[in-house]
């Protein structure tokens, strides 16, 4: 990823390079001078050739400006000096959002036929930048990027002690390489700068996600991790649980990981390792946990009932902490083998499991009960960084009887909810059960064994355009909800 460090090094030998082309010039205009010198001394006619020269180079001279000013707007130096002002009125007001509907205006220039990529020979680029807090600095940066016909979608500011960083979505032509882009920004006064591809998603307007992200937040406190991620982008998070008799841990920001108290107890770490966490964004993270701890525990209501293949109904529901004692007794239902099988190891450690896996912190998890009302079957959705591991757990009873599936198609829905792009599920090879119950999801599957544990990826359908995989692309029809 281009850095300003190698763009002022590119820039350097560009002077360079430059220079040379001066000096060769200075010493070839010498020469000819000296040649005309002695044409114009010793000619026939030298007298009329000097007047003719002279003639032809105010003639040149006069074409060069009517064309440098044939497509100068009237109202540029107008609409530049609008520009600064403008930049440095968004960077007082702190962060904000403002769509710019293309860089040939927004840079004080009419904008011509060609200043738009057409479609197909355009790229879209998530640039951050930052440059003096001074009038008129963020208007170079915008000048520079529409010379190089590059439109900016939107912008956003982020002032910091000293300067501002300014957060573009850019389209810029395809044909134009990411480092003329960094460099084109450098020569303009931008430092520090920060480059990636950017997609559709990233055209939402700053205001609108942070709307969209409390909404979910709001409804669902298994939501806080995924809102932080999507908020961020790619980033790392990680739940610490609260040390007993310890103070809480205060909110903290240093460079690109934040501390965040987390409201059912703990810490909560953010990191981002290539690229630094603003005040702005620190701000907006405090913002949603702040949200969740005022809701207090919630859990959205709703529950699926499905008729399996025998006749018998059961009901599937969203499970959290306080499913715990009912799950220690599904505990002492099943067999060692069966334990061992969803766990991994010895069968007296399952029930140390329970209260990370029930935590919403971590992911989300479904309980099956029947009829009675009794929890017979158990499926999680665990958070794991761009990954996302599902597991089951069907008391020995009600094994075979379709459980296993349909808990696994209301997981790998949550998944696609999250805007999640593919699921795993590590077991053991001989767990034929899970195997048959991944193959009925119908999707794209990877299988990768390591001695005697088999890892299965299902990978997920995606809307082109949607915020998130579609799930009425799912290979399936859900069960009805009630």
């Amino acid at each position: 990823m281009p850095h300003t460090s190698a763009a002022h090094s590119r820039s350097r030998h560009r002077r360079w390079g430059r220079d040379l082309v001066e000096v060769a010039a200075v010493f070839t205009a010498m020469a000819a001078a000296d040649f005309s010198a002695d044409l114009v001394g010793h000619g026939p006619d030298g007298r009329m050739l000097l007047t003719a020269s002279a003639a032809a180079l105010l003639s040149a001279a006069g074409v060069h400006t009517w064309w440098a000013h044939r497509g100068r707007h009237p109202s540029a130096d107008a609409a530049d000096a609008a520009t600064g002002a403008t930049a440095a009125t968004g960077m007082a007001a702190g962060a904000a959002t403002s769509p710019v509907t293309g860089s040939a205006e927004s840079a004080g220039q009419a904008p011509g036929p060609g200043d738009r990529p057409a479609d197909g020979q355009s790229a879209l680029w998530r640039m951050r930048t930052t440059v003096a807090d001074a009038p008129g600095s963020l208007g170079r940066v915008c000048t520079a990027l529409a010379a190089s016909r590059v439109d900016i979608v939107t912008l956003q500011t982020h002032p910091l002690a000293e300067g501002t960083v300014d957060e573009f979505l850019l389209r810029a032509p395809a044909a134009l390489p990411a480092a003329a882009l960094v460099l084109t920004v450098a020569d303009a006064g931008g430092r520090d700068t920060w480059l990636e591809r950017a997609d559709a998603h990233d055209m939402v307007d700053a205001p609108t996600r942070m709307l969209t992200l409390a909404t979910r937040t709001a409804l669902d406190a298994a939501e806080l991790p995924l809102a932080l991620r999507q908020l961020f982008g790619r980033c790392t998070i990680r739940s610490t649980p609260a040390t007993p008799g310890a103070e809480p841990a205060e909110d903290a920001l240093e460079s690109t990981e934040m501390r965040l108290r987390d409201p059912s107890g703990g810490t909560i770490t953010v990191r981002r390792d290539y690229l630094p966490f603003t005040p702005t964004e620190f701000a907006r993270a405090r913002a949603l946990v702040e949200l969740d701890a005022r809701l207090g525990v919630r859990m959205p209501g709703g529950v699926n009932v499905v008729t399996l293949p025998g006749g018998n109904e059961i009901t599937v529901r969203r499970a959290g902490p306080e499913d715990r004692a009912a799950a220690l007794a599904m505990h002492d239902r099943c067999s060692p083998a069966t334990l061992a099988m969803r766990y991994h190891g010895p069968a007296a450690d399952a029930d140390r499991y329970l209260t990370h896996l029930l935590g919403p912190r971590f992911g989300r998890s479904l309980a099956v009960e029947t009829a009675s009302g009794r929890l017979v079957a158990l499926g999680h959705l665990l958070w794991d960084g761009d990954e996302n591991e599902v597991a089951l757990l069907v008391e020995d009873a009600w094994q075979r009887r379709g459980i296993g599936g349909a808990l696994l198609r209301r997981l790998v829905e949550l998944a696609a909810e999250a805007g999640r792009e593919s699921v795993y599920a590590v077991t053991q090879a001989g767990n034929t059960g899970m195997v048959a119950a991944m193959r009925e999801l119908g999707l794209p599957l990877d299988y990768q064994v390591e001695d005697a544990t088999l890892v299965i990826t299902a990978s997920l359908p995606t809307a082109e355009g949607a915020d998130a995989p579609s799930v009425d692309a799912l290979p399936w029809v859900t069960s009805r909800r009630r």
